[in-house]
């Protein structure tokens, strides 16, 4: 099988602008109130990039682009139980829920696994791992 990166990169590649760097990849859920769909997510120097994709691991819909100056709020499920940031309850748990709201009032709910500890593997291995830790990063480096 192929390692999840090697899947979720491509797609995220093709959505860069000219001399914008991928920092890391991983999938998640997107959920809404009467369906859920498998997404990429990459962190970029620039922005984070919501990308449906179909099981095949292909682009499905349009993007997402998320600037920071396009986010008006973050919280994450465990945020307000002891954290400090949004970062640090991205980071403690096997798995989080992201919660986004855009500044033109949309709101994405995004479910992650961390890809780390005795069941990393089924949770997207090293690469979600990467991605979730460049995901956290940026997110505190952009204040959000």
């Amino acid at each position: 099988m192929a390692d999840l990166g090697s899947k979720l990169r491509p797609v995220i590649e093709r959505l860069l602008e000219p001399g914008e760097e991928i920092r890391g990849v991983c999938v998640a859920t997107q959920a809404s109130m009467f369906k859920g769909r498998q997404v990429a997510l990459g962190v970029t120097d620039r922005r984070l990039i919501v990308q449906g994709m179909n099981r095949k691991f292909e682009s499905d819909g349009e993007a997402i682009s998320l600037p920071p100056e396009r986010i008006a709020s973050v919280a994450a499920d465990g945020a307000g139980g002891g954290w400090m940031t949004v970062s640090a309850a991205v980071m403690d748990g096997a798995a989080v829920t992201l919660k986004l709201r855009t500044t033109d009032g949309e709101k994405l709910k995004l479910m992650l696994m961390h890809g780390s500890g005795p069941l990393g593997g089924l949770g997207g291995g090293e690469s979600q791992r990467e991605g979730v830790e460049a995901l956290a990063a940026w997110l505190s480096e952009n204040g959000t």
